[in-house]
Order: structure tokens, then sequence, then C-alpha cells
């Protein structure tokens, strides 16, 4: 284990979130870290609240990589709050602000929280929760528009994060094996957390390099620091997917390593056209979603008003997690044709699997990714899958991955596998590998259809449905039929006006898909009701279909 050293008031460490920060903030405390609606934090003032915070956390008896749970809509505060754990040694717990107060009491006990930051609307629910959590020593509250009152058990946020105190020294020595924690799951089980340690995310984030900018990864934290100029411009990324998932904390993670700026937006929910308004007046490089639940609404808002936004400050826009059709990506470099669009196909337990770029007139098929360097396709039983061979596996990352889930042998040992003699994450995703070697994804084996004797996974009959012009968005699910074992139905939101019918949408998948994957029945619904990471609730989708149809 490396460990840093505090020489004559210099700090040296391999790899650690809290020394680079720290680092970057004293190179150029003036740039701009956070924007918030109107507010502007500088890197001074980043570092300032957060170890303030820090600070507070220390004198309340948090001990070494104590956890300190995020339970917060996007906000400036968030990355205080991790900022302020990595500094003294703490580890960052994300919370789903989703969750009931079953989910809330299980995430915080499971993860074993010292210290809970929330916003003021999620009051009553810890309140609740409260008498079933006796190791949380500290209750911070950030305010917000709901207009709590603060709570006799809880600290006013603001009221710590305004003082300015002496550069905090933690009670162990900052350390790469210094922990973050991400929550992954619940529609399946209880959540699983999953433990990372900083040095291996600093390696599958880039290292402070960024490929689309053209900025290599680092070779040292120094060199990191060092690229930090007084007076710079560093890269402007709003994140508008929610930063409590994988997709946007890791985004922003690369953004600051990169001495760069977090763009988030006030509102709770997601509107297309703040976003776009946001982007021209902070003059936005990166826009970070979650796929065609976010790419959907913001290219209806471009083709209703063409010519309304600037943006020609965007040169990227990425996505992780959940398909993004070609047509969606086509028609939105139509409206910003400079920018790149990176479409990473990865997980909370698996960064790195494969990624997508496509540029105007260049736009790839969807869910076919180019292999990433520590990427392979194997069978179940150990064997790699070759290109062409026409064989489906399993998707495994080896290299820098996660240590495994927190208190869970079990299901560690279920994902974090021994292939070829070495540890690999196989998060259950399965895909084909295409003669060129690129990857062409499948779906979840865990959602997958079985219908006849044949596979099918629903994400692939998913986004050919979505296709057509009838259909806002789908899910596809299998229903109980006593020949066939399970049939296909797709649970369809359709667009304003438009009333799709199976033999239409049956006739459309077969025209691109084999026969057997097409729907045998479709219900309507008003909303597919995605979550904010743009992933959806299968299990309740599919007893919807079951009852509407009235199988058993």
């Amino acid at each position: 284990m490396k460990q840093i050293e505090l020489i004559g008031g210099k700090e040296m460490v391999t790899w650690n979130y809290g020394v680079m920060w720290k680092g970057i903030a004293k190179a150029d405390p003036a740039r701009p870290a956070q924007m918030f609606g109107d507010a502007v934090y500088s890197w001074g003032d980043f570092h300032q609240r957060s170890n303030a915070l820090a600070a507070d956390m220390l004198a309340a008896g948090l001990g070494s990589q104590a956890k300190v749970a995020h339970y917060l809509y996007n906000c400036p505060e968030y990355l205080e709050a991790t900022f302020a754990s990595y500094l003294a040694g703490y580890v960052p717990v994300n919370t789903n602000y989703r969750y009931g107060p079953e989910e809330i009491t299980y995430l915080f006990d499971n993860s074993d929280a010292e210290a809970v930051v929330f916003h003021a609307v999620f009051a009553d629910l810890c309140a609740q929760v409260r008498p079933a959590l006796p190791k949380v020593k500290r209750w911070y509250m950030v305010p917000d528009e709901s207009g709590t009152a603060l709570p006799s058990w809880a600290v006013d946020y603001n009221t710590v994060v305004i003082k300015t105190v002496a550069d905090i020294v933690p009670p162990t020595p900052l350390s790469d094996d210094d922990m973050l924690f991400l929550y992954t799951g619940g529609t399946t089980g209880m959540p699983k957390g999953v433990m990372w340690r900083q040095e291996d995310l600093l390696q599958v984030l880039g290292r402070g390099g960024n490929a689309i900018t053209g900025v290599a990864p680092a070779d040292s934290m120094e060199e990191v620091i060092g690229r930090v100029q007084p007076g710079g411009v560093g890269l402007r990324a709003l994140v508008a997917c929610p930063l409590m998932h994988g997709t946007g904390q890791f985004s922003a993670f690369i953004t600051l390593a990169m001495g760069g700026c977090i763009v988030t937006m006030p509102n709770r929910n997601f509107d297309p056209a703040l976003l776009w308004q946001t982007v021209q007046d902070r003059a936005v490089n990166s826009i970070v979603i979650v796929g065609q639940a976010f790419a959907g609404p913001m290219l209806e808002s471009l083709d209703a008003n063409p010519t309304r936004w600037n943006l020609s400050s965007v040169v990227q826009m990425g996505s992780s997690g959940v398909m993004w059709s070609q047509e969606n990506k086509n028609a939105l470099l139509e409206h910003i044709p400079q920018m790149l669009i990176t479409d990473s196909f990865g997980s909370s337990e698996a960064v790195g699997m494969g990624m997508s770029v496509a540029a105007k007139g260049a736009a790839p098929k969807t869910a076919q990714f180019a292999l990433g360097p520590n990427c392979v396709v194997f069978t179940e039983d150990g064997k790699r899958v070759q290109p062409g061979s026409g064989e489906s596996g399993l998707v495994a990352v080896g290299g820098a991955i996660p240590v495994g889930y927190y208190k869970d042998e079990v299901k560690s040992a279920q994902t974090f596998r021994m292939f070829e003699g070495r540890r690999w994450t196989v998060p259950g995703d399965w895909a084909e590998v295409n003669e060129d070697g690129t990857l062409h994804l499948l779906g979840r084996g865990s959602v997958c259809i079985n219908t006849g004797g044949e596979k099918v996974f629903p994400e692939e009959v998913e986004e050919m449905v979505k296709t057509h012009s009838s259909v806002r968005d789908a899910v596809a699910v299998g229903i109980p039929d006593t020949r066939f074992g399970e049939t296909i139905c797709v649970v369809v939101e359709a667009e304003p006006g438009e009333t799709p019918t199976l033999e239409v949408l049956s006739a459309h998948v077969k025209a691109r898909l084999a026969a057997y994957k097409a729907p045998r029945n479709v219900v309507v619904i008003s909303t597919i009701g995605r979550a904010p990471n743009g992933k959806v609730d299968y299990k309740r989708l599919k007893q919807h279909a079951i009852d509407t149809l009235g199988t058993k």
C-alpha cells in the first residue's frame, strides 16, 4: 500500500482524489469548479467548503474510512461532500433519492454510514429511519426550496461549510487504497455496494486524460496537478443525469481531474429547454446524459426550436449504461454538427467495456461497440468467443476492477470471476463479437426471454420497436405461455396521437430481426416510467402486461 507523506507541507501519493483535487485547487484557486443556476464556485471555494465539512466530520468522531452517505439531488453540495470525504480519508456512498424508507434504512445500515448529507426535502424520511441507524453520528441538512425547517437532530450544512479552517490532517494517511462505494441495483433485490479503490478508479477513468479532447493520461499525480496553470480555462461539463449514479458521478470525476468545471441544473424534473439554455449561457463543452430517455426529449426540443440556442461551444455529448439509437444520434448531429457523440458500454462494476463514437455522417449502428482494451467475451465455460463465430457470451472486463461488493461474498463471487487465471468483472451482459472485432450487445441475461427454446434479449427487440414512428418508448417482457414457455410482449409508450398495433409492430420487427423475436402482444401504457438513469423496472412492467392481458 502506497501512502501519502507529509514532507514540509508537500503531499505525495500515487493516486488519490483528495490529494489530486486539493492540488488543483492550490494550483489555480480562481478557476471555476462548479456552476449551479446563477451561482459559480471557484476551485478555491470548492476546497475551502469541502475542507470545512471534513473538519466537522473529524470533530464528530468519524474514524478512518468511515462511510458518508450522499442523499442529494444534483447540486454543488454533492461533489463538496465527496471532496470532503476524500480529504478526511472517508468513503463516499451514493444514495438513490427515489428509494423509500425500507430501502434507505437498508442502504445506510448496509454501508455502515456514520454521516448523512441530505436535502431538506428528505428530512421527514430521515426522521423515520433514524431510530434504526444508531451508527450515524452526524446528519447534515442542505436547505432547498421545500423550506423545511432544520430538525433538532440535524446540523445546518451551510453553517458548517462557510467556515474557513486550517487544512485538515486526516487521522490515517491518505492512500491509493481509500475507497468509494457505488451502490447499484434494487429492482431485483436490495442494492449492492461496489467497492472501488481510488487508484483503480482513477486508472479506468483516464488518469486526468480525455481522448475526445486529445489529453493523454498522466503518468503521475504531480503531472495531473502540474497541467493546471493559473488563469487557465478548464473543460465545462453539464451533468444532466443524476450524480448519484455512476454515469454522472464518474463523468464529473473525469472533468474535475482535468481542472474543469461541473455544471448542474437546479430543476429536479428533466427540462430539455432549460438544458439547452444552460449550454448556451455557460458555454458548455460536454453534455452527460443517459441514452434515449434524455436524448429523445432533447432532440424534440431542438426540432421545435432549431435556431433558438447557440450551441457552438459543444464538442462532445456522452452517455453510458443504456442503449441509444443511431437514428437519434444522427438527428442530434444535424443540429450540432461539430460535436462527437460517445456512447459507453459499462456498469457500476465494469468501466471501459466498450465505446462507440459517432460524428456527423459517421454514426455506428445501435448497440455496436469497439471493445475496451481489457474487455473480452467469454462463453459460460470460460472460453473466448471468436470474432464472427455467431456465438454469444458474457462480457468480462479485467485490469483495474472493483474489490467486490461490500459485505456480500456470495454476490461478489458471482460477478467477480476467474477466467484464464485472471480476475474479471462479469456483470451479466451478453454479446456477440463481430468479424471486425467490434462487440454487438445483446442485453442482460437476468431479463432474457426464453420463447420456444430460443433466447431473446429484450433490449434488441426494444431498440427495433422504438425505431417505428408511432413509438416514443418501449420495453419487451416475457409473458407466460403454455406452448412456448414465454412469448414476447412489448409495452409501448406511444407518440402523441398515435396508436401502435400488434400487426404493424410485429411486421416492423420481422423486417429487421428473426421472426421469433417479433412481439406476440402489445400493451400501450401512458408512460414507461424510466428512472433518472434511464433504466426500467422490468418486473413492474411485466406484471402490468400480465394483468392487462389477463395472463397467469
